[in-house]
């Protein structure tokens, strides 16, 4: 899959969004517990802290037998993984804590560690370093199983309230458990719409197919509870106040998805792992009217859905439609309506006439994912609309638009919901 240049956003045109982030706003990048407490505040998921240290008398007086395990001890400023020691049990003998690469540390070990981040040799900015203890959460089964002795976490970038892209961070032995694309672990591209893994990346920017030293594939993954990851991540961004920023997530199977961390300068190796473009997805939110987060998150599915799967239909077997099909369409109440279709492949997303849209009950001014430009028509109200095509159902997003309501036929396929069929005139 080939990527045009003038899609990738590099270095410095990332700074043009960056730009939009207010001061207050990127005060949360810059500390992770200033971020918690605001998280807090707004009743988003994320981990307890359970001890903060501001100064080596901190360090004498703390009773570390207190914590309970798993835990994580880390820098409040720091970044790239650095200064991260994971604790997940004590020794048989429960004098030592044992580390999640089987390292073992004693009392005065975790000491001198605490001291090294209050001098500030793991921190990346400020000068007032702070240590956090906090809950280690434990991986979801479905992603733990692919993970070396660490939590694999979600990147996702969110602007204008959008989620516009995504990636799973997975441990590997080289990363030491840490789930750092600089240190080593895999980053896996995620289809917005459906939360499944679609392209790989290793922790030298090298596309791979498979796990290393493995021959599971790194796509068809499917990520849990993919909807709330995305919403946690826009409601985090909304409250910090963030025009455009990285959320960094755990997956929890009983709390669901909790916020890490936010990061108003995120890296740009996302658009390596999911051979796509961030500054194409940018452009193409940039100005629309975002209601709330599960707005942000419509919107995001209806115009980053991925190929992906599409091909994977495509090596079952191709489906020959004709050029005017019949589509099944889902009204308001879940049912099917049958209606008079045509292919118009000069069209990239498909359209709705308005009489059928408003009989179905699809069109809610306050529902509306957005307006498109429409030729002479202006401004064109798109709603989410679910349509089967011969057996396979389909979730788009369709342009509601008058002119159909003048032929006889009712929807118009455009290219964006043809992958995966042969146009022709006898159906298979």
């Amino acid at each position: 899959m080939s990527v045009k240049p003038s899609h990738i956003l590099g270095h410095n045109a990332r700074n043009t969004y960056t730009k939009l982030n207010t001061f207050a706003a990127k005060k949360y990048g810059f500390s992770k517990l200033r971020t918690k407490e605001l998280l807090r505040e707004y009743n988003i998921p994320t981990a307890s802290v359970y001890h903060i240290f501001e100064s080596i008398n901190d360090v004498q007086e703390v009773n570390w037998n207190n914590f309970p395990l798993p835990f994580v001890v880390k820098p409040a400023s720091g970044s790239a993984g650095k200064g991260i020691v994971l604790l997940i049990k004590k020794t048989t003998d429960g004098k030592n804590w044992i580390d999640n690469e089987n390292n073992q540390w004693s009392k005065e070990d975790l000491n001198l560690h605490v001291s090294n981040i209050l001098d500030g040799e793991f921190s990346t900015w400020g000068e007032n370093h702070k240590a956090i203890v906090e809950e280690m959460i434990t991986p979801h089964p479905a992603l733990a199983k692919y993970a070396y002795r660490g939590t694999p976490d979600i990147r996702v970038v969110v602007f204008n309230s959008v989620p516009v892209m995504a990636m799973t961070r997975i441990p590997t032995k080289m990363s030491q458990g840490k789930a750092n694309l600089d240190l080593g672990a895999i980053g896996l591209g995620i289809d917005m719409a459906t939360g499944v893994t679609t392209y790989g990346v290793s922790g030298k920017a090298e596309k791979i197919t498979h796990f290393p030293n493995s021959k599971k594939k790194v796509n068809g993954i499917l990520i849990p509870m993919w909807s709330r990851v995305l919403e946690v991540a826009v409601q985090a961004a909304n409250a910090a106040g963030y025009t455009f920023m990285g959320a960094d997530l755990f997956i929890h199977q009983e709390k669901g998805p909790m916020i890490v961390e936010l990061n108003g300068f995120p890296g740009l190796s996302i658009q390596l792992a999911n051979r796509a473009g961030l500054k194409k997805r940018l452009d193409r939110v940039e100005g629309i009217e975002v209601r709330d987060a599960k707005h942000g998150v419509k919107i995001a599915q209806a115009l980053f859905a991925e190929n992906f799967a599409d091909k994977i239909k495509i090596e079952e077997g191709l489906k020959i439609i004709s050029t005017n099909p019949t589509v099944l369409v889902h009204d308001d109440d879940k049912k099917w309506y049958s209606a008079e279709g045509r292919v118009n492949t000069g069209r990239y997303r498909s359209a709705i006439s308005e009489d059928l849209a408003d009989q179905l009950g699809l069109v809610d001014i306050e529902d509306l994912l957005w307006r498109q430009q429409e030729g002479l028509e202006g401004k064109l109200p798109v709603v989410e609309v679910q349509f089967s095509l011969k057996g396979v159902k389909h979730n788009t997003a369709m342009v509601v638009t008058k002119s159909l309501n003048k032929t006889k036929y009712q929807v118009e396929l455009g290219r964006k919901d043809l992958q995966g069929y042969l146009i022709g005139e006898i159906e298979s």
